[in-house]
């Protein structure tokens, strides 16, 4: 008998890159079997929040809310080593200035939206789906916008202006800690056993793709609205690498301090003890 998992991710290219051996039969999943559902980073916090998904990517912010419901899998994470989220505009914005203008985000409970709550305090923000921010921007329908995935390599070509880098703020504001934006996690009802195993599959995927490169990227061309397969492979470089086998020891330092910080300022509602599932 086979099992079918839900496993919910964005239609990005690192998303795919990293899920592309189980979306292509690459592995040996024995009896498991992974239904992929696909939507956007925002839809995915909202859905974990209801644990309507066995597998999930989730925003780090949003896994504040569903750590009732999901445990972090040690692998899958989306962690930016000195670069991360942007805010752009026509013309560049001073940081300072920034909470007096409205800016597009791609929603209240994505990582980028808690970093930049930390990096510029409260400020008046309109929700709207990620890929339509530039467009936004450069319209004038707003002043300034929040970029996530691969609008942070092709905001130059809407005609707009950097005003802040997060992850860079992060890494100086920290001394030297990356910044994890999205991660995998796994409902705790599944059971210890079976969460092991889909553990253990979840890293295999990521492996098998760092390890065929090529044909994993040329598949998550498939994903890179604008980007040709020099920037697909930029992209994916920057959020599927060491980390997303394994946060390791610097890794799990940043998701600790950024859930504390979060905490500190008021921005999430209670403290976060951080569980990580273990394969099997």
């Amino acid at each position: 008998m086979t099992r079918t998992l839900t496993l919910g991710h964005s239609p990005d290219p690192d998303d795919a890159f990293m899920f592309y051996a189980l979306a292509k039969d690459k592995l040996d999943t024995g009896d498991l079997r992974f239904q992929h559902v696909l939507a956007d980073i925002e839809t995915l916090n909202r859905r974990a929040m209801r644990g309507a998904l066995d597998i999930t990517a989730v925003s780090l912010h949003a896994y504040a809310y569903v750590r009732d419901k999901y445990a972090l899998l040690c692998s899958g994470a989306s962690i930016g080593d000195n670069y991360g989220p942007m805010v752009v505009a026509r013309e560049e914005i001073p940081i300072d200035r920034l909470p007096q203008v409205k800016i597009a985000v791609p929603g209240t409970m994505t990582t980028a939206f808690l970093v930049l709550n930390l990096a510029i305090g409260r400020f008046d923000y309109e929700v709207m789906p990620f890929d339509a921010i530039p467009e936004a921007v450069a319209s004038g329908r707003v002043p300034a916008g929040l970029l996530i995935h691969e609008g942070q390599l092709t905001y130059e070509k809407h005609g707009l202006a950097l005003c802040l880098e997060l992850g860079q703020w992060w890494y100086e504001t920290t001394g030297g800690l990356p910044l994890p934006l999205g991660v995998n996690a796994v409902r705790r009802d599944l059971g210890e056993e079976l969460i092991g195993r889909v553990a253990r599959v979840l890293r295999e995927s990521i492996q098998y793709s760092l390890a065929h490169r090529r044909e994993a990227v040329a598949y998550a061309l498939g994903f890179g609205r604008g980007l040709d397969h020099q920037l697909a492979d930029r992209f994916v470089g920057m959020y599927v690498n060491d980390f997303t086998v394994d946060y390791g020891p610097r890794g799990r330092r940043a998701v600790e301090e950024l859930l504390s910080r979060a905490f500190a300022a008021g921005l999430i509602r209670e403290e976060v003890r951080v569980e990580y599932a273990r394969e099997r």
